[in-house]
């Protein structure tokens, strides 16, 4: 039933496409600079993972439930040390472009204790990001994620856009520009 239900979600999401986004793609790749050369952006959306992860709070969520804003999920583990290097960068981002249309949303993956990430997140000074949790891996492997830190783009219609693999300054020019030309576009 589970793979009928990822089936008829991966069917749906191809069927909704955002081809607006893949009409800018040669704009934003010429953004690219720096550390943001390492995102790739994809020729076609694809879909995104339907497993639920864990809240800061405790609950339940999915990655549907952002749906009708960009979102930049970074994929992460206290035990990484690149990971440790950019989530201020991350934070920033929150800070100049968080709100109605767009969200950094964090997602420790694998084996993080709950007091381990809140020390994690005091030690970077972070305040302003969530730290939710995909503890079994369940969203992190939907999504073919090999590696940390992975942070993908996901358009409104909730369909993934771009990776990046490795770390990144993610409040460099050059990514406020790729977001900031994001957030311009018609028809998002």
């Amino acid at each position: 039933m589970k793979k009928v239900l990822i089936a008829l979600v991966y069917t749906a999401l191809a069927l909704g496409a955002n081809t607006a986004v893949a009409a800018d793609i040669p704009t934003l790749e010429a953004l690219r600079d720096g550390d943001m050369k390492k995102l790739s952006f994809h020729s076609e959306p694809k879909p995104i993972a339907v497993a639920a992860f864990t809240l800061e709070d405790g609950g339940e969520g999915t990655l549907a439930d952002y749906e009708g804003k960009y979102i930049l999920l970074n994929f992460w583990a206290t035990w990484c040390a690149p990971c440790r290097k950019e989530m201020p960068q991350l934070s920033a981002l929150q800070a100049e472009f968080g709100g109605d249309d767009f969200e950094v949303v964090t997602l420790a993956t694998g084996r993080n204790s709950p007091t381990g990430i809140v020390k994690f997140f005091e030690e970077a000074g972070v305040d302003n990001l969530p730290r939710h949790q995909d503890p079994r891996q369940q969203v992190a492997r939907e999504m073919a994620v090999l590696g940390l830190p992975i942070t993908v783009l996901i358009d409104p219609q909730g369909q993934e856009i771009a990776r990046l693999q490795g770390d990144a300054d993610w409040h460099s020019d050059s990514a406020r520009a790729i977001l900031a030309e994001l957030l311009d576009s018609p028809g998002d």
